[in-house]
């Protein structure tokens, strides 16, 4: 049975903020679900049921454990499972990144993982390195427009510090 006065209602990921304590380095953040780093390229996290924002047209999960709602018609969506370690799959991760690269060329592209901190940090990373920037300032962009936390993960942070601009 269903609550007939039920109301439907959407919350905006932009406006409704997680906090924590990453796993690498004791880390704390605050974050909103979802940020606007540039362009079309957006990163956040995830909780069952939340609301995708509408402008997003590309949907790139990095943990399928929990989905956003989505109200509208997106060019594109993947889902793959990734942990917050050690990059095991480095061939994987650079076609994920190829793909995830046209995404934000054609349109608004959310990269997302848990806390939007480590996995998806670095296909961001990834991308912004793919469109010209290097492995310094994508994760100095990512860090300023997201949160001092992104790419707490070392194993990451180093991964992406030995990629060359190509």
């Amino acid at each position: 049975m269903t609550d007939p006065t039920r109301v439907e209602m959407a919350v905006d990921p932009r406006s409704r903020r997680m906090s924590g304590v990453a796993i690498h380095g004791d880390t704390p953040f605050d974050v909103p679900f979802v940020s606007h780093i540039e362009g079309n390229l957006w990163t956040g996290g995830c909780q069952d049921g939340l609301v995708l924002p509408p402008q997003i047209k590309h949907l790139i999960s990095l943990y399928p454990w929990e989905k956003y709602r989505v109200a509208h018609e997106l060019s594109s969506s993947t889902s793959v499972r990734a942990y917050d370690g050690p990059v095991n799959d480095e061939a994987m991760l650079l076609g994920l990144t190829e793909w995830a690269a046209g995404c934000v060329e054609n349109g608004p592209t959310l990269i997302h993982c848990q806390a939007g901190l480590n996995r998806s940090g670095l296909l961001a990373a990834l991308v912004l390195i793919r469109l010209g920037r290097s492995p310094q300032e994508a994760i100095a962009l990512l860090r300023e427009k997201r949160s001092p936390a992104v790419l707490c993960n070392p194993h990451f942070e180093s991964f992406l510090l030995a990629r060359e601009v190509s």
